[in-house]
């Protein structure tokens, strides 16, 4: 068994035994190696992020969180060829991309057979043209977002004009490889959409941000059509019920 499984292994191997912890020693005969590769191949899965820790003293030893791991996961070789396609279009510039990096790391170390064969071999095929991006203006976007958290922000129009805004982000939208941010604008009073890549700066505030509909946000603009892209359906909780308005 080559290092790469025997970690994904590894990771399995804890969570079946999850919560009870269990030993370097139990470890090593288990997987057939001396007690210093377990330690290694531990700290190694520590400093990934995976989500392993340590008790000392009786009954002590290694364990994991299951509910922070995923279960394994069975992908076919054309799964495979798809994530390394949809990953290779996460680009620096888009949001996320450095959770999308790491993501991606995990997912390569559990694919294994004839699938990471094809994931090997299709990846070394595909290149792209890097493209300037703002990491401080995106990963500022990206708290606002997940923080709800209003923004304020420097943003040059289509005009060439700068001005300076505050928002309340509502969310993403994409469109013929462009992003950008949804929100409700403080100086409109309506709802706006901010290319990304034309946002000079951007800072989060102590401001918590109202909740508005994107869909609502959009309606009147070229993009009120817009639809949620289907891959993500199953991510996204159902929609919410309009309370009936009394007459």
């Amino acid at each position: 068994m080559n290092r790469t499984a025997r970690l994904y292994a590894l990771v399995e191997e804890l969570r079946a035994a999850a919560p009870r912890p269990l030993t370097v020693a139990v470890l090593a005969a288990r997987f057939e190696v001396n007690t210093r590769t377990v330690q290694r191949d531990l700290q190694a899965l520590l400093e990934a992020g995976v989500p392993v820790r340590t008790t000392v003293g009786r009954g002590g030893g290694w364990s994991i969180d299951p509910e922070m791991t995923l279960p394994p996961i069975r992908f076919t070789a054309d799964e495979a060829s798809a994530l390394v396609v949809a990953l290779a279009a996460a680009g620096a510039s888009v949001p996320y991309a450095g959770a999308a990096r790491t993501a991606a790391q995990k997912i390569a170390a559990s694919i294994t057979g004839s699938a990471a064969v094809a994931a090997q071999e299709l990846a070394a095929r595909i290149v792209t043209l890097p493209s300037p991006s703002d990491s401080t203006v995106r990963a500022a976007v990206e708290q606002a977002l997940t923080t709800n958290m209003v923004l304020r922000l420097s943003y040059i129009d289509a005009t060439g004009r700068e001005s300076d805004r505050v928002v309340e982000p509502a969310g993403l939208l994409t469109a013929d490889g462009r992003w950008y941010l949804i929100a409700w604008c403080h100086t409109r009073q309506a709802g706006r959409g901010f290319r990304l890549d034309r946002i000079t700066a951007a800072a989060p505030t102590d401001a918590q941000a109202q909740p508005h509909d994107l869909t609502e946000l959009l309606l009147g603009s070229a993009a009120a059509g817009a639809v949620q892209p289907t891959v993500l359906a199953s991510l996204a909780p159902p929609p919410r019920k309009r309370k009936a308005t009394p007459r």
